[in-house]
C-alpha cells in the first residue's frame, strides 16, 4: 500500500477508502511550510511506535511528533534527521523542551492553545544535535484526549515566510530598542537593534544563556530577581548596567514581559534603550549642582554634606578628627574695579588650583561664594595638622599670580577650627573657622588664626544673645515706630521712616540698632524683616483709610544680611498678595556699604524690587564717591545724605560747595534728596536754600509710636511741637 493510500486509511478509518478523496488541498498543505493536519484523525494504539505506522509517517516530508502526556514519544523520519539520533535523547521529553518557545505542552488535554479538536498553528524553534536553533512553525491537533495524545505536525522555517510570520519580524527589526526573546535563560530571538546596541551577531547568542554575554559579573544577581518580578506583577521595568562584545559598559532602561502564547508563559521578552546620553546630562546636572561653575571647585552644598559625613566618621573613630580651614581675600574687591570682573575670575579660578594642589586626595577644597574658600581636612590628629596646612597655603598663595599679563600678589585671612564633641553639625564647626577668620583679618590679614577657647567664649556670649533675641520676638517686644519725612518747600508730609523699637519688660522704650547687629550676627535678622514689612504694610493700609493718608510712602531699613537674603523678593511679593498694598508706597533704604560689597549682585536684587514696583533709598549718600557710581548703574528713588554731611552744610566755602554738588548730582539723574539729621531751624534754612527735596530729623519730629504717627498723618503738615 502507498503512503497516500496508509494516508487515506488513517483519515477514514473502518472504511473502504481508496476510492475516497483526500481532504481538500491536503497535497498543497503537505508541501506547503505550515501543514494543516486538522483534518487527520489517528487512533493509535497504546503502542505509539508501530512499524506500520512509522513507515507511513516517516514518509511524509514535514517534521512530525507525537505526544502523550505532554512528553514525545515519538518522531518521524524528518524530525530525527533534523534532531539528530542523539541516541534518541528526545524520548520521554517534555514537549516544550523540544520545540521552545511557542508551545506550551499539554499538561491539560484542554488548553487554549489546543482547543477540542480542530488544529492549532504555532510557532517555536528547535535546538539540533549540532546546538544550532531552527525557527519551525506548524499546527498541533488533539487525538485522544482521555489518553492526552496529540500530533505535532510542523516544517522548519527555511523557505518562504508565511505572511503573518515575515510582518513580525520586519516590526521587530525596525523597533530601534534592541530586542531579545528568551525561552527560560536561553535565546529565541535577537532584532538587529540588539547587534548594534551589544554588538553580538543574532547567531552568536542564538541558544545561549544571555547573561553570559551582555551582564556584567557585579550585575549576575539581577537575572532571578527580574524573573521573580515579572512573575509576580507581570512585567519590570528598571535602569542597569550591561556590557557589549568590546568590553564597554552601556547605560540601558530594560523592561521585561512575559512572553504569552494563547495565554501561557513561553518565555520573556526583554527591550533595551541606551540611556547613555540621558546619564551623561543627569550627571552634568548633578555636577553643576553641586560645584562651583567658576572654579569646578566643590560648592557649600557638597562641602556642608562631606564634612557632615567626616563628622559622623569622627563620632565611630575618637582617635581621628577632622578639622576646616575657612578663608576669604582681603581687598579682592580693588582688584575686580581697577582690572575688571574677568581679572578678578582668572584670580579666583587660579586660587582655587593652588588650595587644590597643597591638599591630600581625600582633602576637599571649595569655593563658598565670592572670594570666600573653605578646606575640609580629614583624618587629622591635632591642631599642629591645621597649622602645617594653613601655613603651606598662606605660603603658597603668597608668591604672585599671572593675570593677563600683570602679577597680582592676593593677601589671604584664614580662620581654622578642628571638630569636638560640641561640633554636632557642619554649620557649627564652619562659624568657629569663620570666627577665627575675621580675628586674622582685624589683625592685618595674611595670616592665619586657629579657634580657641577664648574666642569659644564670644560665640558662647552670642548664642545667649541670639537666645534672647529668639525670646524677643516670640514674645513681640519689637515695635515698628515711625519718624515723619516732610517735603522742604511746603512742609507737607511725604511719608514715614519705619524705625524698630525695643519695648523692655518694664515698659521702657529702647532703640534696636545694637540688637539688629547681633541680629544679623546670628540670621535672625531675616524673620524681623519679614515681620517688619508686613507691619509697614498693614499700618500702609490704616493710614490709608483716613483722609490724606492715601499715597504716604514708608521707608524700611534692610540690613546687608537682610537684603542679599535669597527670600528677600519673595516676601514682599507675599506681603503685596497678603496687603493688597500699592507697591510703590513701599521704599526699600540699603546703605551705601552694603552695595559696595557685590555691586553687580546688588543690581540685580534692586532690579527685582524696582520690577515688583517697590523704591529704592540709598543711605549714608556722599560718605565716600561710590554711591556716584550706584546713581548711574542702580535704579534709586530717594538719596539720603550721610549725617556728616548734613552738619558740613554748616561750614562756608568747600564743604559747603561740595554739599551742594552732590544734591545737584543726585537731582540730575532724576533721585530726590533727602537731608536726614537735621537739628535746627538753621540746618532747615540752609538745605532749602541748596534745593535740597526732603527732610526729616529730631527738628521736625523724633520716631513716633503708631497712634502719634497717626495724628501726623491726619494733619499732614509738620509742627514743632512733634518733637
Amino acid at each position: 500500500m502507498g503512503v497516500l493510500a496508509e494516508l487515506k486509511s488513517f483519515i477514514y478509518p473502518g472504511e473502504d477508502a481508496a476510492d475516497l478523496p483526500l481532504p481538500e488541498g491536503i497535497l498543497t498543505r503537505m508541501a506547503n511550510p505550515v501543514v494543516a493536519w486538522s483534518e487527520i484523525r489517528l487512533n493509535l494504539p497504546e503502542n505509539s511506535g508501530s512499524a506500520h505506522q512509522q513507515q507511513i509517517l516517516d514518509a511524509l516530508p514535514v517534521l512530525v511528533f507525537l505526544e502523550r502526556g505532554g512528553k514525545i514519544v515519538f518522531a518521524n523520519a524528518e524530525a530525527r534527521h533534523l534532531l539528530g539520533s542523539r541516541n534518541g535523547a528526545w524520548i520521554e521529553k517534555p514537549v516544550e523542551e523540544v520545540l521552545w518557545g511557542l508551545f506550551p505542552g499539554t499538561a491539560e488535554p484542554q488548553t487554549s492553545l489546543t482547543g477540542g479538536m480542530h488544529g492549532s498553528p504555532f510557532h517555536a524553534t528547535i535546538e539540533t544535535n549540532d546546538g544550532k536553533l531552527v525557527s519551525v512553525e506548524g499546527i498541533y491537533s488533539i487525538l485522544n484526549t482521555d489518553l492526552r495524545e496529540g500530533i505535532i505536525v510542523a516544517q522548519a522555517d527555511g523557505g518562504e515566510r508565511a505572511p503573518k510570520s515575515r510582518l513580525m519580524e520586519d516590526v521587530l527589526a525596525s523597533v530601534p530598542e534592541a530586542v531579545a526573546i528568551l525561552h527560560g535563560a536561553n535565546v529565541l530571538y535577537t532584532n538587529p537593534a540588539f547587534t548594534r546596541m551589544f554588538g553580538y551577531a543574532a547567531e552568536e547568542v542564538s541558544g545561549q544563556n544571555l547573561r553570559d554575554f551582555i551582564v556584567p559579573e557585579t550585575r549576575q544577581h539581577e537575572n532571578a530577581m527580574v524573573r521573580d518580578l515579572v512573575d509576580q506583577q507581570g512585567r519590570a521595568m528598571f535602569e542597569t548596567v550591561c556590557v557589549n562584545k568590546s568590553g564597554e559598559f552601556v547605560d540601558v532602561a530594560v523592561q521585561a514581559a512575559p512572553l504569552l502564547v494563547s495565554g501561557d508563559k513561553a518565555g520573556y521578552v526583554l527591550t533595551y534603550r541606551d540611556i547613555g546620553g540621558r546619564k551623561l546630562v543627569e550627571a552634568r546636572l548633578q555636577h553643576d549642582a553641586l560645584h562651583d561653575a567658576l572654579t569646578g571647585l566643590p560648592n557649600r552644598v557638597l562641602f556642608n554634606d562631606r564634612l557632615s559625613v567626616a563628622l559622623s566618621r569622627r563620632q565611630r573613630r575618637r582617635d581621628q578628627s577632622c578639622g576646616v580651614l575657612f578663608l576669604d581675600l582681603d581687598r579682592f574687591k580693588e582688584i575686580n574695579d581697577t582690572l575688571g570682573h574677568a581679572a578678578g575670575d582668572m584670580l579666583l579660578i587660579a586660587v582655587g588650583e593652588r588650595l587644590t594642589s597643597t591638599l591630600r586626595p581625600q582633602d576637599t577644597a571649595a569655593r563658598l561664594g565670592g572670594d570666600e574658600f573653605a578646606v575640609l581636612l580629614e583624618n587629622i590628629l591635632n591642631v599642629t595638622d591645621l597649622d602645617m596646612v594653613a601655613s603651606r597655603i598662606v605660603h603658597e598663595l603668597d608668591r604672585p599670580f599671572e593675570i593677563l599679563g600683570n602679577p597680582l600678589y592676593v593677601v589671604a585671612s584664614i580662620g581654622a577650627a578642628v571638630a569636638n564633641a560640641n561640633h554636632l553639625t557642619p554649620e557649627m564647626l564652619i562659624r568657629d573657622a569663620d570666627y577665627a577668620m575675621y580675628r586674622a583679618k582685624q589683625d592685618g590679614g595674611n595670616r592665619f588664626e586657629i579657634f580657641d577657647r577664648h574666642m569659644e567664649v564670644h560665640v558662647s556670649t552670642q548664642q545667649e544673645r541670639e537666645r534672647a533675641l529668639r525670646k524677643m520676638l516670640d514674645k513681640h517686644e519689637f515695635e515698628l515706630w515711625y519718624q515723619p519725612i516732610y517735603r522742604l518747600a511746603n512742609g507737607k508730609l511725604e511719608g514715614f521712616e519705619g524705625l524698630l523699637r525695643w519695648r523692655q519688660p518694664d515698659g521702657s522704650i529702647a532703640s534696636a540698632r545694637d540688637l539688629l547687629a547681633a541680629a544679623d550676627d546670628t540670621g535672625l535678622s531675616n524673620r524681623i524683616g519679614r515681620d517688619t514689612m508686613d507691619s509697614a504694610c498693614r499700618q500702609l493700609l490704616a493710614w490709608g483709610e483716613i483722609p490724606g493718608g492715601q499715597g504716604l510712602t514708608l521707608t524700611v531699613n534692610l540690613t546687608h544680611r537682610q537684603f542679599f537674603h535669597d527670600e528677600l523678593v519673595m516676601q514682599f511679593r507675599q506681603t503685596l498678595a497678603n496687603t493688597r498694598i500699592d507697591p510703590s508706597q513701599l521704599m526699600f533704604e540699603v546703605s551705601e556699604s552694603t552695595l559696595n560689597d557685590d555691586p553687580d549682585a546688588a543690581l540685580a536684587i534692586l532690579q527685582r524690587l524696582v520690577d515688583c514696583g517697590a523704591r529704592v533709598a540709598l543711605d549714608n549718600f556722599g560718605s565716600s564717591l561710590a554711591p556716584l557710581n550706584h546713581l548711574l548703574r542702580l535704579p534709586i528713588d530717594v538719596v539720603k545724605m550721610d549725617l556728616a554731611l548734613t552738619a558740613s552744610a554748616m561750614a562756608t566755602g568747600r564743604q559747603r560747595a561740595l554739599v551742594e554738588s552732590l544734591i545737584h548730582v543726585g537731582k540730575s539723574v532724576g533721585a530726590q534728596v533727602l537731608a536726614q539729621g537735621i537739628e535746627t531751624a538753621e540746618q532747615l534754612n540752609v538745605f532749602r536754600g541748596l534745593g535740597c527735596e526732603l527732610v526729616q530729623g529730631y527738628f521736625l519730629s523724633h520716631a513716633l509710636e503708631p497712634a502719634r504717627a497717626t495724628e501726623v498723618v491726619e494733619r499732614g503738615y509738620w509742627a514743632l511741637s512733634d518733637r
